[in-house]
């Protein structure tokens, strides 16, 4: 964001001043929004490279995601009494009134330097401004650091430093014509530069504001006012009054810039999940695959387990291997043996390696249609991002947010068919909070018999579960546990009051009794 284009935010803002505020949004974790009576949103977003500041009508929410915003909401409080710019640099100071309260909150001032990579926000002690006008540019812009949103170290800039609770420097404004007072006959010394190139003399222009001011001016890039000057010199008195990019990266003006880059931000969000889940539908297609090709391992195990049992009686003890006849004459057999086991007992491990084998492929296979349909689903979806504007974005991102569980602060909550509360431990210490912090003594309990995975409390409130919650709750246990896309899971449910922790046993780790068994599918219920 350039240098007129912060002034021309300002100036409008100015107008409105002293102003009531009504408090602040964070619609990410490098956005503030602060809503001001009359006005609407004041928005500053300060990730790097471009941060922006403008007025928004936009309906924005979201809470504070980081101590700095936390310290924001908190602390910068009050009316908004001055907003001041550093020259046309690209350095805001904002001036808030303070508050009285149960609290008092003091005057502070926001500083926000719109400054490509180095973008931050500060707050400082507020100023006492008589007719709202500071002294001098330093004492405004200068100051302790109360708290910044960046820190920046000596390692990351040699030349200046920032640091909560050191003092503010503001960067050294650039000795440039200010084009609010130049004169035309400053305007006429630059007539040798091509349009692009005044703003080496002009104060508040950048790369965009520059290719702008050579459209209005109706020269070509590289192409010197020469005697036409004048042309430039009014182009430039127009930009003063109104710095809206009018084509180019950023039509439409700052606004549209913040629009970009929330539309890539977001996209980007949303493609990583999205990427995963291809991945891992994938690798289970994959899965499907490979126990497709052990049906041929299983089907060569039955029949040497076959020949085994046939021929047990030829197979001397403690043979490390055998050469056997194959039942439809087409010749002979052989196969390794281990010799601890006898010509029968492996036979039975052949048979159980290749029901084993069987087993995983009609698994799997049974889930196959569902994981090549959720498979074009998900690739239809990044297909979609990657042409999607901002609406469809945001509508996308509110669609994912209805389909992923809402989370507690104690572990994934779900909601029963009969409306009762369902919490899913997220690790150990979750498990161990759920069951013996959480859960009341009449509550339900639900863990995958035989698996690993998460503990499931129902808050029935003493009550029975009709069936239906029971078999949900039972699919929400089995589908956190490891036995996850697998069928016939046993889930046990009991009573809290009959699930204890052995002592010194690991967070997590319970005994019970009284138990139920239900077999479900280790898939999420539906909806979910």
């Amino acid at each position: 964001m350039e240098g007129l284009m912060l002034a021309r935010v300002l100036r409008d803002l100015q107008a409105h001043l002293p102003a009531r505020t009504l408090g602040w949004a964070f619609p990410d974790e490098t956005t503030a929004a602060l809503l001001i009576e009359g006005v609407g949103n004041l928005v500053l977003s300060y990730r790097p490279p471009q941060p922006v500041l403008f007025v928004s009508r936009e309906r924005l929410r979201g809470d504070p995601r980081s101590p700095f915003q936390r310290f924001l909401a908190a602390r910068v409080r009050g009316d908004l009494i001055g907003a001041e710019q550093l020259k046309l640099d690209r350095v805001v100071a904002l001036h808030f009134s303070g508050e009285a309260g149960f609290v008092d909150q003091a005057p502070t001032r926001l500083i926000f330097e719109v400054t490509g990579r180095n973008a931050n926000v500060l707050v400082l002690p507020g100023l006492v401004l008589p007719g709202l006008d500071a002294p001098d540019a330093d004492e405004t812009f200068g100051g302790r650091i109360v708290m910044a949103a960046r820190e920046i170290t000596g390692s990351r800039n040699r030349f200046r430093t920032i640091r909560t609770g050191g003092t503010y420097s503001p960067p050294p404004p650039y000795e440039k014509l200010d084009p609010r007072t130049m004169t035309a006959g400053d305007a006429q010394t630059l007539a040798a530069l091509p349009p692009e190139r005044w703003r080496d003399r002009v104060d508040g222009l950048g790369p965009l504001l520059s290719a702008e001011l050579a459209r209005r001016a109706g020269l070509h890039v590289g192409e010197a006012p020469g005697e036409r000057w004048e042309q430039t010199w009014a182009a430039l008195q127009s930009l003063v009054t109104d710095p809206t990019v009018s084509e180019g990266l950023m039509e439409g003006g700052a606004r549209e810039a913040a629009r970009a880059e929330k539309a890539a931000a977001l996209r980007k969000a949303l493609r990583e999940p999205l990427d995963k889940r291809v991945t891992l539908l994938r690798n289970q297609l994959a899965d499907v695959t490979r126990a497709e090709e052990g049906l041929d391992l299983a089907a060569q195990d039955r029949e040497e387990a076959d020949l085994l049992m046939a021929y047990a009686h030829t197979v001397p003890p403690g043979a490390a291997s055998a050469v056997l006849p194959a039942f439809d004459g087409s010749g002979e057999r052989p196969m390794s043996l281990e010799p601890h086991l006898s010509a029968i007992e492996n036979a039975e491990k052949r048979y159980t390696r290749a029901r084993r084998r069987e087993d995983v492929y009609e698994r799997l296979a049974g889930r196959e249609d569902t994981l090549r349909r959720d498979l074009g689903a998900a690739e239809s979806r990044v297909r979609e991002l990657d042409t999607a504007d901002l609406a469809a974005l945001e509508a996308l991102a509110a669609q994912l947010q209805q389909e992923r569980p809402e989370k507690s602060q104690y572990g994934l909550r779900f909601t029963t068919p009969a409306g009762l509360e369902a919490l899913v431990g997220r690790n150990n210490k979750e498990n161990a909070t759920l069951t013996h912090r959480i859960g009341r003594s009449t509550d339900w309990w639900f863990h995958a018999q035989g698996y690993p995975g998460s503990h499931v409390l129902v808050r029935s409130g003493g009550r029975e579960l009709d069936l239906p919650d029971i078999l949900y709750a039972a699919r929400l246990a089995a589908a956190h546990s490891k036995a996850r896309g697998s069928s016939n899971v046993p889930v046990d449910y009991t009573r809290i009051k009959h699930v204890w922790k052995p002592r010194g046993a690991p967070a997590g780790q319970v005994h019970y009794t009284d138990q139920k068994t239900v077999f479900v599918d280790g898939i999420l219920p539906e909806g979910e």
